[in-house]
């Protein structure tokens, strides 16, 4: 036995790791189980900023407590996530996703019970941060990437990623009415009850194929980040999702305070976020869709250019329920849209062995932009009385994104492997 270097592409040397295995799961299973639990995970974090009033109100805390919790929150989901990637891709997302429905349970009451910023912010923030990281997008697309073909590959992510938006419209109207019907503490302990549906669902997606499967991996989790991180279009995948997380996370919270400012009743939020989850169903899914037939780098370009656009000509146009609504749903269809195609991207580039370890580290970056987008819209915002500063942000960022996806190369990487004769 004796082994050989040989520089072969990666997408001849991998298509042995890439198609199904005689034991992979179903896409109609995969798709199914995955779809419901982004839906309870992503659901119930879309309607968060329905609790900052009440709260706020209730514990006597200003607008930058509540908001540096999701902060953490956000901080925490995306490092945590690069360790739920890397645990999902050796022992597989059903374990995972179990632990994370826990810590969900947990950290929603939590939430509900705690009566000081710092005990608020380790509930809200670390317990639910942790557990959004082993029930979200990395560790099911890394299922995903696992059992379903690449001819397949981008449309099931959107599918996901439509089931995720799916959630919020089901969600967040839902939780708007638990808080009006049982109060904000017990609606959080409804949700935490909620969130633990998700562990029968992730029994679904045990991949019995999975262990059998490492001893065939090229390359070590050390070798794949060396790889992805000298590797420019990774970084700049990294930079777009960086903007995304801004965006989204700054709207998602303070736009119903921003709009109760404004003079427009909490219904018009309500609506609004609700919107945004209802056509981001559709948004989603197009890019998912026709990631399988354009460049996934125009398609994340568009995108940001698109939320640009759109923040503008809200910020410009008279402030009405009207406007509003009608600026949730461009921002829907744009909302998550950026995900199917940047993880297409992904494991395009990279293949899909450590695909739910880099999709984290990818993430990772959209949280730390969230991170500065809630948190900023909260401390200047009492500090300037506005959000001003940060929408006019959030525009020059989207533009930049849109500049920084153009130069991806999209193709797999060529790399050194060591063959087995």
């Amino acid at each position: 036995m004796s082994a050989y270097s040989a520089a072969l592409p990666h997408s001849r040397y991998s298509c042995c790791m890439h198609r199904s295995s005689p034991h992979s799961l179903s896409t109609t299973q995969v798709l199914a189980c995955g779809a419901i639990i982004v839906t309870l995970s992503m659901g119930i974090r879309h309607g968060f900023g329905l609790w900052l009033l009440p709260i706020t109100q209730a514990q006597g805390w200003t607008r930058e407590n509540f908001a540096f919790a999701i902060a953490i929150q956000n901080l925490a989901w995306g490092f945590s996530g690069i360790f739920a990637g890397m645990l999902a891709d050796r022992f597989g997302a059903a374990k995972v996703i179990m632990g994370g429905a826990v810590l969900y349970a947990l950290g929603l009451a939590g939430m509900a019970y705690t009566s000081t910023p710092l005990t608020f912010a380790l509930s809200t923030g670390v317990l639910i941060g942790m557990a959004q990281a082993g029930t979200t997008y990395a560790v099911i697309y890394g299922v995903i990437g696992r059992n379903v073909s690449a001819e397949k590959r981008s449309w099931a992510m959107g599918v996901a990623a439509a089931a995720g938006s799916f959630g919020q419209f089901l969600m967040v109207p839902t939780e708007g009415f638990l808080i009006a019907s049982l109060g904000w503490q017990e609606a959080l302990l409804a949700l935490a009850v909620a969130s633990l549906l998700m562990i029968p669902m992730a029994l679904g997606l045990r991949e019995p194929g999975l262990a059998s499967s490492h001893g065939a991996q090229q390359q070590s989790i050390w070798q794949a980040l060396q790889e992805a991180f000298k590797y420019p279009s990774f970084q700049l995948l990294m930079a777009g999702y960086f903007v995304c997380g801004f965006q989204v996370v700054f709207i998602g919270v303070h736009m119903p305070s921003y709009l109760k400012d404004k003079g427009l009743s909490p219904q018009v939020a309500s609506y609004a976020l609700a919107l945004i989850g209802l056509f981001n169903v559709f948004g989603t899914y197009a890019a998912g869709a026709l990631g399988q037939r354009l460049a996934k780098k125009h398609i994340l370009a568009f995108i940001y250019l698109g939320r640009a656009v759109a923040i503008s000509i809200f910020l410009l146009a008279p402030l009405t329920p009207m406007s509003v609504y009608l600026f949730a749903a461009v921002m829907g269809f744009l909302w998550l849209s950026t995900v199917p195609p940047t993880n297409a991207i992904v494991a395009q580039i990279f293949g899909v062995a450590h695909l739910s370890m880099l999709g984290g580290f990818v993430f990772f970056s959209h949280q730390i932009g969230s991170f500065m987008g809630v948190w900023l819209g909260g401390y200047l915002y009492d500090r300037t009385g506005s959000y001003d500063v940060v929408w006019y942000m959030a525009i020059a960022l989207g533009v930049l994104a849109a500049l920084v996806n153009l130069p991806v190369r999209e193709g797999a990487i060529s790399r050194q492997v060591v063959a087995q004769a």
